[in-house]
């Protein structure tokens, strides 16, 4: 069943195209609003299920205003933006839309957005039915259910309330956070929570595999389909049929290969290389420490599927955003090495509690659990005293020279080119820069290239500095 859908636009040559293409595709309309006041008196006489609201407009009732009635009345809305200021971006971003359609308006981006946008809206009422019924009847939480996830913190139990409610569900599920704060983790207990459980969780690193291979790795080969396949291959999404497939960085697939992970969210089924389309069942858990929003603007990742997969995300908090749960993580780490080195550690002294209270943790939980793991490997006595923090651990500037604030994306590359100077640009095996930043030796090179580091940055940047 198609939605009805009400257009606020108080221009008439752009409301009347919107009008045209949504009529040709066969959409209910109701009367064209020009107006917050007029928009209101159209939605009681004829209950829209989606409004398309241009975000410019004025009046004692403007865009945003109306969106926040939207929003509490719990009707769907998309905004019509004409590539709109900061300011008014942001302030429409508050009010949770489901979308924005960019003027002028092209025919298969409005098709692809109204698509998106129902989808989404669905499955929200979904949630939010799900969210009634965790209240009525809570679940008790045990340790296996989290097991690994360590913490008692504020930002953590929020986590773990947003993983009960996604768990049961079918929903595809986008879980955000920066390198080392347990992805992966979260999306174990996702998979273990619900009714999969029992069947394969296939975990694909999308950033560690060769572009080459990627679609191969991902949904197969039939034998023969290229040179060198002189066997069949099931791919990673046939694998994990009647499971869970996790795509971690799934920020770094390619454009094409974005749109067949698109078909496979839509039409659930899959096209080996060489052979013929397969349906499957399989539930999607992706991943990514990148800003998928900015990846869109600037066309390296498909909105489309950016919707798709954001049904429920999922935001992990960095470790410096959950410093009381330093203490339980760091003795949680020190057990479990001491265990495995045969020590007997009790745990740690004050003093290097607040050291680690104090330090910003820019590799996050990673960072730490690496930190106590050395810490344990050296410690002479029943308990730790110093902290042994390598150089590619020391805290990176976060001043320019100017005295202006650097973003992330500088402070990951000034931190990248130090540990590289500091390894002779030694990227790979011992000693190399991968092994010290913790990081598979491919995913830096990524970074490298998609951050422009090459040798030749370092003399740019002394230059620069002299």
């Amino acid at each position: 069943m198609k939605a009805k859908i009400l257009i606020v636009e108080d221009q008439f040559n752009e409301a009347d195209q919107l009008r045209t293409i949504l009529k040709q595709s066969g959409y209910t309309l109701c009367p064209i609003a020009g107006t917050g006041s007029g928009a209101l008196e159209i939605i009681a006489d004829e209950q829209p299920d989606l409004v398309l609201l241009d975000i410019q407009l004025k009046g004692r009732l403007d865009a945003i205003d109306l969106a926040m009635i939207l929003n509490d009345r719990n009707i769907a809305f998309v905004f019509l933006s004409d590539h709109s200021d900061k300011q008014i971006l942001n302030a429409a971003k508050s009010t949770r839309p489901y979308g924005f359609l960019v003027k002028p308006f092209r025919e298969k981006d409005v098709m692809v957005m109204l698509d998106v946008a129902w989808y989404l809206h669905l499955q929200k009422q979904e949630s939010d039915y799900m969210k009634i019924v965790q209240s009525r009847s809570p679940a008790i939480l045990t340790g296996q259910e989290f097991k690994g996830i360590v913490g008692n913190s504020k930002p953590i139990r929020n986590l773990l309330e947003n993983v009960k409610i996604i768990a049961p569900s079918d929903t595809s599920a986008l879980i955000l956070g920066e390198t080392g704060t347990g992805k992966e983790l979260v999306a174990q207990c996702i998979h273990q929570m619900s009714p999969r459980k029992t069947k394969p969780l296939i975990v694909v690193n999308c950033a560690a595999l060769p572009a080459s291979l990627i679609e191969s790795e991902l949904f197969g080969h039939e034998k023969g389909a290229f040179t060198g396949a002189t066997e069949k291959r099931t791919g990673k999404f046939e694998q994990a049929d009647q499971g869970t497939i996790f795509l971690d960085e799934v920020g770094e697939l390619p454009p094409d290969l974005q749109q067949k992970f698109l078909r496979v969210l839509q039409e659930k089924e899959i096209e080996p290389i060489g052979g013929r389309k397969k349906k499957i069942d399989v539930r999607i858990i992706a991943a990514t420490n990148r800003n998928l929003e900015e990846e869109i603007a600037s066309g390296r990742f498909r909105m489309d599927l950016y919707y798709r997969l954001n049904v429920f995300p999922v935001t992990l908090p960095p470790l410096r955003e959950r410093k009381e749960d330093i203490p339980l993580l760091a003795n949680h780490f020190v057990q479990v090495y001491a265990n495995k080195e045969g020590k007997v550690i009790r745990g740690l002294t004050d003093r290097v509690i607040q050291d680690m209270m104090n330090y910003h943790w820019p590799g996050n939980v990673r960072e730490l659990e690496n930190l106590m793991a050395r810490s344990v490997l050296l410690a002479r006595g029943t308990q730790i005293s110093s902290l042994y923090l390598s150089a590619s651990t020391q805290k990176t500037p976060v001043l320019q020279d100017n005295g202006n604030m650097k973003t992330i994306t500088e402070n990951e590359r000034d931190h990248i080119l130090a540990v590289l100077e500091r390894c002779d640009w030694k990227i790979y095996g011992q000693g190399g820069a991968a092994e010290i930043l913790e990081i598979n030796s491919s995913t830096l090179s990524s970074r490298m290239k998609k951050l422009g580091i090459e040798r030749k940055s370092i003399l740019q940047r002394d230059r620069h500095s002299s």
